[in-house]
C-alpha cells in the first residue's frame, strides 16, 4: 500500500486491543486505539447479537472520530447453558463483574455437568466502518472447545483458563500466544477481514473517504 491505512481499533478493553494489534500489525496498517482519542464516545452495547454490538462500536466511533474503525464483539457460548453467557460474557456475573467472578459463576452453573456435555464455542464478530459511519465489511468466526472443571493456565484473558481446546488437551490459558494466534476465534475472524482491508487500502479508498469526511466537516461549519 502506498501509505499506511490508518485504522482505529474500537475497543476499550486493553487486553483485547493488544491481541488485535499483534494480529494486524504485520500487515502494515497504522493502528490506533481509543486511548489515542480522549473524545471517543462511550458506546452502549445494547445489541442482542455479536453482529449488532460490533456494528454499534464501529459505526458510532467512526462517525464521531471521522476515521476508519474496526469494531469487535466476542464472547462465549455454552451449549448446556442454552447459549449463555453469549453477548453478556463480559458482564455475566453482574454489573460489577470481573474475570474471576465470571469464571466462578460459569463453574458453578456447570457443576455436575459431565465432560461430554460441556461443549462450548467462542464467537468473534468484526465490523469495519468508514469515516461516514457506514458499515463496509462484516466477518464472524468461531473456535470450538469445551469448559474444563477448573481453571488452568495464566495466559490469555476472560474465560481462557476454562476454555479447553480438546485436540490439544490444554486450555487457552495454558497454550502460548503463538498457538492462540492461529486457533482463536479472533484470529480466524481477522484472517478473513484482512484481505478486504488490504483491498480498500490498495485502492486508496480509505484516503478518499477520509478526505470526503473532512470536506463534509468543513461544509458543516
Amino acid at each position: 500500500m502506498s501509505s499506511p491505512f490508518v485504522l482505529v481499533l474500537g475497543t476499550q478493553n486493553q487486553k483485547k486491543a493488544r491481541e488485535l494489534i499483534s494480529l494486524l500489525e504485520p500487515h502494515g496498517f497504522q493502528l490506533l486505539t481509543l486511548a489515542d482519542f480522549p473524545d471517543a464516545v462511550d458506546v452502549e452495547e445494547t445489541g442482542e447479537t455479536f453482529l449488532e454490538n460490533a456494528q454499534l462500536k464501529a459505526t458510532q466511533q467512526a462517525g464521531h472520530l471521522e476515521h476508519w474503525v474496526l469494531g469487535e464483539d466476542s464472547g462465549l457460548v455454552v451449549d448446556a447453558l442454552d447459549g449463555r453467557p453469549g453477548v453478556y460474557s463480559a458482564r455475566y456475573s453482574g454489573p460489577d463483574a470481573t474475570e474471576a467472578s465470571n469464571n466462578q459463576l460459569l463453574l458453578k452453573e456447570l457443576d455436575g455437568t459431565p465432560n461430554e456435555k460441556r461443549e462450548a464455542h467462542y464467537v468473534c464478530h468484526v465490523s469495519l466502518a468508514d469515516p461516514s459511519g457506514d458499515v463496509r465489511v462484516d466477518c464472524e468466526e468461531y473456535c470450538r472447545g469445551r469448559i474444563g472443571s477448573s481453571e488452568a493456565g495464566a495466559n490469555g484473558f476472560g474465560y481462557d483458563p476454562l476454555f479447553e481446546i480438546v485436540e490439544y488437551h490444554r486450555t487457552f490459558g495454558e497454550l502460548s500466544e503463538g498457538v492462540k494466534s492461529v486457533l482463536s476465534h479472533r484470529a480466524r475472524a481477522l484472517r478473513r477481514i484482512v484481505p478486504k482491508l488490504l483491498a480498500i487500502a490498495s485502492a486508496g479508498e480509505w484516503v478518499k473517504k477520509m478526505t470526503a469526511s473532512k470536506k463534509k466537516q468543513v461544509r458543516a461549519k
